[in-house]
Parts: structure tokens; sequence; C-alpha cells
């Protein structure tokens, strides 16, 4: 059996996949495609018990009950009943492609790119699709202050990383910016022995980024003015201008309060991933506003950090307000395992709904991509 049609069969389809499913099934082109009896979970609405999902040229174009949605004459039309069929899994936080960021030269590094690191021929991303995984945000690690810029990536087989990236309408590739506090990145001189000498040296970076903005915004009025081209600094206005959001690793309840004081003195978009003590400030990360990333961890080991993780977090976070996801941290977690996350959060008092949405939208939303992937609607 085709890999890609199994995919349907587990339950999992995205509508930009509709068209190599297809091919991958051996079944003649066509403009539309119908999936016809599953139960839907489109994530944000009303479940459909036994469903119409129409797909037209890789967007989905129509769903609702079977009998009162319109299968157009040409479709390719799919029996799955017995099935249930969701939106695409959406994982905030995977290092699946063996890529490396930032090296040893410094603890702030903006201009390192994950995607001249990620090998897409890794056997990561085939784990991922087994998963039901659609889209990843892959991301340099977490042993830098600043350890250079993430990758959203559509996760189907490709010959290179731009067969996966995602772009925006201008043509460029989206991603995000990969920073962390902790004790991850105490070492030996370039980097930071201390929490508080960490947060000193970001905060240092940032001005010199808003220094470099204001050296800019003059050349544009005086080219003799106009700075040397610092690739660093072109990355940080990124974040400081909004175009990027900051993917945050942290977990102790102080550094996730420092993560948002920086945040709020920079006016930079963040989302907090891992806050393994996240419920001890849950209230102040809603009144933020502020989005968390979490992992449930149920193996054995970790960090010391993380002593005080608890299975409850999803569903504090949930009722306190805040916007959260699940991620894998892929290898940490089997990116085959992701739907596990949600039956954690559901067991430990999440609602099943909200634990649904952080698979999806609620992870397509962190990424900025909520109006492309994450439910199931036209």
């Amino acid at each position: 059996m085709p890999r890609r049609l199994f995919t349907i069969i587990l339950g999992f389809i995205l509508a930009t996949t509709a068209v190599e499913i297809a091919r991958a099934a051996d079944q003649p082109a066509a403009e539309s495609r119908a999936f016809i009896g599953a139960k839907r979970i489109p994530i944000g609405a009303p479940v459909i018990e036994e469903g119409v999902l129409v797909v037209r040229e890789g967007r989905i174009v129509a769903i609702g009950p079977v009998g009162e949605t319109r299968i157009p004459e040409d479709a390719w039309q799919v029996d799955v009943r017995g099935k249930v069929i969701m939106p695409g899994l959406v994982d905030t936080h995977s290092h699946i492609g063996g890529g490396w960021g930032g090296d040893s030269s410094a603890p702030i590094q903006p201009d390192v790119r994950i995607l001249d690191s990620i090998n897409v021929r890794d056997s990561g991303f085939q784990k991922a699709q087994a998963g039901g995984l659609t889209t990843l945000n892959v991301m340099p690690g977490s042993g830098h202050l600043l350890s250079g810029q993430t990758i959203y990536v559509k996760n189907k087989d490709g010959r290179t990383i731009e067969d996966l990236a995602i772009y925006d309408d201008a043509g460029k590739i989206l991603g995000g910016m990969k920073m962390a506090n902790g004790t991850n990145s105490h070492r030996e001189p370039p980097f930071p022995a201390t929490r508080a000498k960490s947060a000193a040296l970001v905060r240092q970076k940032f001005v010199k980024a808003q220094e470099y903005r204001r050296k800019v915004e003059k050349g544009r009025e005086d080219p003799e003015k106009m700075p040397e081209r610092d690739l660093e600094m072109e990355a940080l206005i990124e974040v400081l201008e909004g175009r990027w959001v900051v993917h945050h690793h942290t977990h102790r309840n102080d550094d996730i309060i420092t993560v948002l004081r920086l945040a709020k003195e920079f006016g930079f978009k963040v989302v907090l991933h891992h806050v393994s003590e996240g419920w001890k400030v849950a209230e102040e990360i809603a009144a933020a506003d502020v989005p968390c990333s979490i992992i449930l961890v149920d193996s054995p080991g970790g960090k010391i950090e993380a002593m005080n993780l608890v299975m409850e977090t999803g569903g504090m976070l949930e009722r306190a307000g805040v916007l959260t996801a699940f991620h894998t941290d892929d290898p940490i977690t089997d990116s085959r395992l992701f739907l596990r996350m949600a039956a954690l959060g559901v067991r430990a008092g999440m609602s099943r709904e909200k634990a649904l949405e952080a698979l999806t939208i609620a992870g397509a939303k962190m990424l900025e991509l909520d109006h492309r992937i994450g439910s199931l609607e036209p």
C-alpha cells in the first residue's frame, strides 16, 4: 500500500499534500478529490460524524456532512468510511535533519541559518511523517543564548531543503529566531557563567541592533552615512520589527520571567518553549499574552532545570488563558509518538478540545501560519 495513501487511512490529511497522495496511489490526475464518509475533526468547528472533504488544486474548497456537501462531477472519490480525518499535526520545535547552528566562537549568533545545515534525506523526516506531522519548525540547538535562525518546513519528500521550505507571498523562506536561557549556555568565556550575565549579553546585543537600525535609517536619507553591512544586526532588526518570532528555550520560573522582561523591553514577539515551571507563573505568562509550546517528557533523565516539570502544565496554562501547543523536541520525544502528548495532557486535566488544538491550530498560530494550516476549512 503506498505510504501516502496509508497516511490517509491513518486519518491525517493536509490539503497541500492531496495531489501527492493521489499520485502515490497511482490514480489518474484530477482537478478535484473528495474524501467521503470519514469522521471529520475540523478543529475550531463541530465534529462531523460522517463527512465530505473536497480538495481542488491542492486546497480545501468544501467540508461538510455527507448528503449536504456538493461533490464536483470530475472529482476522484475516496471512500474513507470508518476512518478519522483531522488537520496535519504541527510541531513547533524539532531538531530533525541533523542540522547544527552556532559554534563555540560566541554565545549570540543571529546570522546563522539552520537551513544551511539540514539534510533533507535524514530519516527523521520519514519518522515524522509516520507520526502525522506535516509542518515542522526545525531549530538550532539551545547551547547558545541565541543559536540562529529556524526554518518552517512542509514535511514532504524533497531533494533539497528548498523543496520543503515554506515561503511567504514574496518568495522568502519563513522561519524564526532561536534563543535560550538557563544553564545550557553556561561555559567558559566568551560564554556566560551566570543567569545575570546571560541577560546582560542579550540586552547589549539588542541595544547594538537598535543603534544599527538608526544608522541604517540615516543611511537611507544620506547614502554616505549607511553603515557597513552586518548580517547579525540585519537578523536582529527582523526580530525587533516583528517580522521574525523568537522561539525561546526556557525552563525555570525565574528564567521564564526574564524572557518576558526582555520581550517587553525590546518589543519582540516571543513563544516560550518547554516552560517546565510554567505552571508556577501561568498568570504572569497570560498577562503578557505570550504563547507556550510545551513538552510532556514521560521518560527518565533530563536536566536539573526540568525537575519540576509536571503533566498538569497544559491544563494549568489552558485555565489561565494561555495559547498552548505541544512539541516533540525530537529526538527528545520521538515524532512518531506526537499524538501521545495530547493524551497525556488530557489525562492530566487539559480539555480534549484544547489538546487537539495544541497539536494543530495552536502551533500554526505560533508560527503565524494559521491562515494556511492547522484546521480543516476552505
